[in-house]
């Protein structure tokens, strides 16, 4: 018998708390044990009802969401999942690096009747609460331990032509925060461009991209149609479409498409076997923490083509879901902690750099 998630609902918004709490009780999983109008209010909540997951708001009067993470994810890690407007955006990252373990889009900032359309996306997140490792989520924990890492920026020769190794980056749940991690620790002249398929809706991903830019030596930009893929540049997948890549004279471009009914979106998976194709074994794929088997087929096909596959450990992924299905498929070279996984990448592009070195010569 599953064990009921036990939810506190935080919104300033009387209506926001309403239509929430209408979505959650709608599931038999799914126990609403409270509801709270700002952070203070909230923290009185965990301390007296102990939530398996919470929903948050940011902008509140008071103690805002900012505050009330601090103090939670010290004191009482419970998975947070944030639920904000679009033009929200760029509060949604600075909260997930604070421990939020996900977040939903409002369809607008306004109280309305179109909240009741994320009734699905909502139910999912808070389902997979359950299988969530609170343990991996940490008050800006991807910064601090990027800080531990002496990465120097690029101060040598001008990025060389293709071929260089190209990284391919999968994950969902718990990504935004693995990402910026890997990000900090990557030195600008490493041998390889790197391209992120995270899941994400549209709207966020350049958001996402400046963010995890702020903090990384090497440069990160959300993708276009056409970007070529170069050397200490790092492409994320736009929110709502799949990349993949094509030739282009000298260059690899990316080629984007709208998600049309596929399950993920940006799909692991179909970034995964265009690369399988382009790259062979000079791609490294890297498959990180998120729900379900997205990215399974296309490590397949990367390792048949001779890449190199890192996958995240269980102890450091916030839902092992994708990690998982990847290492069951016997391709998984490395299956490593998160502050591992950048280290293992640049080992693995400079070996085949020197590699092409040595053919060369």
């Amino acid at each position: 018998m599953y064990k009921r998630q036990r939810v506190l609902v935080v919104d300033d918004s009387a209506f926001n708390r309403k239509a929430i709490k209408e979505m959650l009780e709608t599931s038999p999983l799914i126990e609403v044990v409270g509801t709270a109008v700002d952070g203070e209010d909230a923290m009185k909540r965990v301390i007296e009802l102990k939530p398996d997951v919470i929903t948050l708001d940011l902008e509140m009067p008071k103690m805002d969401g900012f505050t009330f993470l601090r103090i939670l994810m010290s004191n009482f890690p419970t998975p947070v999942i944030v639920i904000s407007s679009r033009d929200e955006v760029r509060f949604v990252f600075k909260a997930m690096e604070l421990g939020a373990v996900d977040f939903i889009a409002k369809p607008t900032h306004l109280a309305s009747t179109d909240l009741y359309n994320v009734k699905d996306e909502l139910l999912t997140k808070i389902a997979m609460a359950s299988s969530m490792n609170i343990d991996a989520v940490k008050p800006s924990k991807a910064i601090e331990m990027g800080r531990l890492y002496t990465a120097k920026p690029f101060t040598g020769k001008k990025a060389v032509a293709f071929p260089f190794s190209v990284v391919l980056i999968g994950s969902s749940t718990g990504g935004p925060a693995a990402l910026n991690t890997i990000c900090a620790m990557i030195a600008a002249d490493v041998p390889a461009a790197f391209a992120v398929s995270q899941h994400m809706p549209a709207g966020f991903t350049r958001s996402f991209a400046d963010r995890l830019n702020r903090f990384s030596y090497i440069k990160v930009e959300e993708a276009s149609h056409g970007s070529v893929l170069r050397q200490g540049r790092m492409l994320i997948a736009p929110g709502g479409y799949n990349m993949t890549f094509v030739h282009d004279g000298i260059d690899i471009k990316t080629h984007l498409t709208t998600g049309g009914t596929d399950k993920f979106v940006p799909s692991v998976d179909k970034m995964f076997l265009s690369g399988a194709e382009l790259f062979g074994h000079l791609a490294v794929a890297v498959v990180l923490t998120g729900m379900g088997n997205d990215g399974k087929e296309g490590v397949k096909a990367l390792k048949a083509k001779g890449a190199h596959i890192i996958a995240q450990s269980e102890e450091t992924s916030v839902i092992f879901g994708m990690p998982k299905e990847a290492i069951a498929t016997g391709s998984v070279d490395e299956v490593l902690p998160l502050n591992s996984i950048a280290p293992a990448i640049v080992t693995a592009c400079k070996n085949e750099a020197l590699k092409r070195q040595t053919e060369s010569q």
